[in-house]
């Protein structure tokens, strides 16, 4: 994505800025790869560092095949990245931008989520 479709910038502008058809279908085709809870999963699953396939089969509890899938769709989005050592295929985080996207979704959730609890607590 080019520096005129930047999540952060919007962010601290408060202003949306003039997007072209073609960097809207960018930002859409970004979240739709991040609709997807297993694929989040996944994400989470790869903070800490890279992984092999069948380790993150298990920290999911996903199929070999589904997680194999989904692994796909993540890295043919650019935000995973892989590399084979024998056998094994070990993935890591490719768009450490994830990393701030993840933060200010769950910060968000969070504080929704307080402001829903205080208010149904002081009734």
């Amino acid at each position: 994505m080019s520096s005129s479709c930047s999540l952060a910038g919007m962010a601290k502008a408060k202003k949306a800025r003039p997007m072209t058809d073609d960097a809207l279908a960018l930002v859409a085709r970004r979240f739709a790869v991040l609709s997807e809870p297993m694929r989040l999963r996944l994400l989470h699953a790869l903070f800490d560092g890279e992984k092999p396939v069948n380790t993150l089969v298990e920290a999911t509890g996903g199929t070999q095949a589904n997680v194999s899938r989904h692994l796909q769709t993540l890295a043919d989005a650019a935000l995973l990245t892989r590399r084979k050592e024998g056998l094994q295929v070990f993935y890591s985080i490719a768009d450490p931008s994830i990393f701030q996207l993840c933060e200010l979704v769950c910060g968000s959730l969070e504080k929704q989520h307080a402001a829903r609890a205080e208010m149904l607590g002081s009734r």
